[in-house]
């Protein structure tokens, strides 16, 4: 049975970024297309009235993909702010006035995991959590402890259905497609497995660097910042079986599977680099060991994948910006015609941004009376991006209770428990230059795969 649709939204930490960047332009697009239509309620320490409220918002649209005057004017009729401390009691006796008749609200939580105790505390003594969700932002934790506590707090307010992790990344529709594409066509299944597929590589390029989030990055790190959630949650869609059925939680008991499977990484599993002039940034310690590239090998214990290579590569000044994922097809089992080595074979590519494909790479007969060949590539679907975007869907599917695109608490620390042993005890990170694909001690990890699969430069501007 569906649970019924939140009837508020509770927005914590709406005068940051995300609020800015992200979240009112999500806002706008949604009432625009008929699907918002409940109280808006921001809460932070600004000193502002509802009429500043209100003028951020705007100002956040003007920049952000510009105003829909008659969605604006509805959305912003929805606005409220409530100023506040987050550890005094006056700011939720505020809050359960502002809310007056709903009794199913959503809370967002765009705050630091520091407050999470204070915040939910505040809600559950004055009466704002009774039949509420929250939605959390991550980082969700530093490392397996860290998660393995911020669950702990929340599930003491919370229950699990009611908790929405959010990781925009899943929230993308290049993203969903892998999902779609594996389990709606016929021809996949039967290759989709150690018998047919060689090796998987997941790029996350970026050719800019920390842009003046220094001080946050050097907390976090490449493996923090994307390859512990965005990129093993890409390789748990590569990899999952079949869902039984399309409620919420069958997708993401099959993403558990695959996360308690895959072997937790070693330091012989890892490469980290750090590009030059990293060290300079604003914010960043003189002596940092962060690493702004991570290169990995991964294997997923399991009968379909066993012995099949996941190897993930992330990192900051890099030639491009561009997300790909390369599955690679074994070798025919013998030469026939002419000799098809590494980096020859057929395979998949799913081409993630900016420009969005997937395509299927094929051999065909060269012209002339030799019986030799070269790569074609079929391309299966291109567009120009997304419809909607990411928060705007995940923002939809809290509000009516949908989990399936948001990270289980068990799920997350399953996948902390993978990159765990290598968060502390490494070598320091190898410089790369800016521009380059990061330290050549990289190659060691595809070594005998034929080297990575570099995306093209032209592709990636596109």
């Amino acid at each position: 049975m569906t649970a019924p649709a939140s009837d508020a939204l509770v927005f914590f930490g709406v005068t940051g970024d995300l609020a800015y960047k992200q979240i009112f332009p999500a806002l706008q697009a949604m009432v625009r297309r008929g699907g918002l239509d409940l109280p808006i309620i921001g809460v932070a320490r600004s000193d502002w009235s509802n009429e500043q409220f209100r003028a951020r918002v705007r100002d956040s649209l003007e920049h952000h993909g510009g105003v829909d005057n008659e969605a604006f004017e509805k959305l912003a009729a929805r606005l409220q702010y409530i100023d506040g401390d987050y550890a005094d009691a006056a700011t939720y006796a505020r809050l359960r006035k502002a809310l007056d008749t709903a009794r199913r609200p959503l809370h967002y939580l765009a705050i630091p995991p520091s407050l999470f105790v204070t915040v939910t505390e505040g809600l559950a003594k004055s009466g704002c959590t009774q039949d509420a969700r929250v939605i959390v932002e991550k980082p969700f934790g530093h490392d397996l402890a860290s998660a393995h506590a911020l669950n702990e707090t929340l599930r003491r307010t919370f229950s699990e259905a009611a908790i929405f992790r959010i990781d925009h990344y899943l929230g993308k529709e290049p993203v969903e497609n892998l999902l779609y594409f594996r389990f709606a066509n016929s021809f996949v299944e039967p290759i989709w497995n150690r018998n047919h597929i060689a090796s998987v590589q997941i790029t996350m390029a970026e050719s800019f660097g920390v842009q003046g989030r220094g001080r946050f990055y050097d907390e976090v790190g490449a493996i923090r910042d994307v390859v512990q959630n965005h990129l093993l949650q890409v390789t748990g869609l590569l990899a999952m079986e079949a869902p039984i059925h399309r409620n919420p939680d069958a997708a993401r008991d099959e993403r558990l599977r695959v996360f308690r499977a895959m072997r937790p990484l070693t330091s012989a599993d890892v490469v980290r680099g750090q590009f030059r002039g990293y060290l300079d940034e604003p914010g960043v310690a003189p002596d940092s060991q962060v690493e702004t590239f991570a290169a990995l090998r991964l294997y997923i214990d399991t009968w379909r994948w066993e012995g099949v290579p996941f190897y993930i590569r992330a990192g900051k000044c890099l030639p491009v910006t561009t997300t790909e994922v390369i599955v690679e097809l074994k070798p025919p089992p013998l030469a026939v015609f002419d000799g098809i080595r590494a980096g020859q074979c057929n395979q998949f590519r799913f081409r993630l941004s900016p420009d969005v494909f997937i395509s299927a790479r094929a051999r065909v007969k060269t012209p002339g009376e030799t019986m030799a060949g070269e790569n074609v590539e079929l391309i299966a679907r291109r567009h120009p991006g997304d419809e909607m975007t990411p928060y705007e869907r995940l923002l939809g599917d809290a509000i009516d209770g949908d989990a399936s695109l948001f990270a289980s608490h068990d799920s997350i620390e399953a996948a902390w428990r993978v990159v765990d042993p290598v968060l502390t005890g490494m070598p320091p990170p190898t410089a790369y230059a800016a521009g380059t694909w990061g330290p050549a001690t990289a190659d060691r990890i595809v070594a005998g795969d034929g080297g990575w699969r570099n995306p093209a430069a032209s592709e990636a501007a596109a």
